[in-house]
């Protein structure tokens, strides 16, 4: 009989994680004008709401792929010339595509770029219930280069962006053997792996022993969501990618340390990485909008050989 209620109660906390770190109810509710809790976020509430406000004014094709494990994963796609790159942006967790890009899409869109804002998998539009914190979202990036190289060709060349969990879902991505056409990542405050951003909160924002309770989480992962937490970090997958990357990272950010995107960088002398004094998680462009600019368009010139990108009116 107690064997029984241990055992009950064991798998009671399993589900219980579960729900808390990886299950999404409601992928479809919108919380676009919503940001996390904090003085800093506060700060920048009202000029988010206008950022979120005018880009949804932006006209857009709705566009769709199938993921491999069967997921209908929706997105908006923002036409350009012809002759246009492609911007694929991957929000952060439990965020969207219109807050998380409000700021970067906008600049991309007015750069001339044909821009893809992605709903993530349990996100928005997108079928599914499960957040895997780049495991399963790496290979959705894979699905949405095939998708657009298909639609576009094969010589139009392809840039990924990601932020938070898009970030790492971009650069954990390169393990793949990302196609030709993809130039170059940008990734702003991302963190290296599964494992490590969830050891961190579990240990520094739940103030729980993360040697008990990681383990757990990796268990009701497996068991729940069916899918291993064991896979290639960051800073692993980039070793052999090769090609130009940008990382972004607030130095006030804490929620995803710059540590975490620091290991990523040190595996490749050839990252670029540039940090935001006094900006919180996801804040570097609110904080520091012209600098941001104008790295991201320094970067893109150079991955891309195209001279004089700048940004135009609308």
């Amino acid at each position: 009989m107690i064997v029984g209620i241990l055992i009950l109660l064991f798998v009671l906390v399993l589900v219980v994680l579960y729900g808390i770190a990886f299950y999404s109810p409601y992928p479809n509710q919108n919380q676009d004008f919503h940001l996390p809790s904090g003085e800093a976020y506060d700060e920048q509430q009202e000029k988010s709401n206008e950022m979120i406000a005018r880009i949804k004014e932006v006209p857009f094709e709705p566009v769709t792929t199938r993921s491999t494990d069967g997921l209908l994963l929706s997105g908006r796609l923002y036409d350009a010339p012809s002759d246009a790159p492609i911007a694929i942006c991957f929000h952060g967790y439990r965020g969207t595509a219109y807050r998380d890009y409000c700021g970067g899409g906008w600049m991309l869109i007015q750069m001339g770029y044909r821009v893809l804002l992605i709903d993530e998998r349990a996100h928005g539009s997108s079928e599914g219930h499960t957040i895997t914190f780049g495991v399963r979202e790496r290979a959705d990036v894979l699905c949405w280069i095939k998708e657009m190289t298909k639609r576009f060709g094969e010589k139009t060349p392809i840039v990924l962006f990601g932020i938070s969990m898009g970030g790492a879902s971009v650069l954990m991505s390169t393990a793949l053997s990302l196609p030709d056409n993809v130039k170059g990542i940008v990734a702003d405050c991302p963190y290296n792996s599964p494992e490590e951003i969830l050891r961190k909160t579990i240990r520094e924002d739940a103030k729980l022993p993360d040697s008990i309770f990681y383990p757990l989480l990796k268990l009701s992962a497996k068991w729940f969501g069916h899918f291993d937490l064991n896979v290639p970090s960051a800073a692993q997958s980039v070793k052999s990618f090769g090609r130009p990357i940008l990382i972004l990272h607030g130095e006030a950010d804490t929620l995803v340390p710059p540590y975490m995107s620091a290991t990523v960088a040190e595996e490749q002398e050839s990252i670029q990485r540039e940090t935001f004094p006094g900006a919180e998680h996801g804040l570097s462009f609110m904080v520091d909008e012209e600098r941001y600019e104008t790295l991201t368009r320094d970067f893109l010139s150079r991955c891309l050989n195209r001279k004089g990108e700048t940004t135009h009116d609308a």
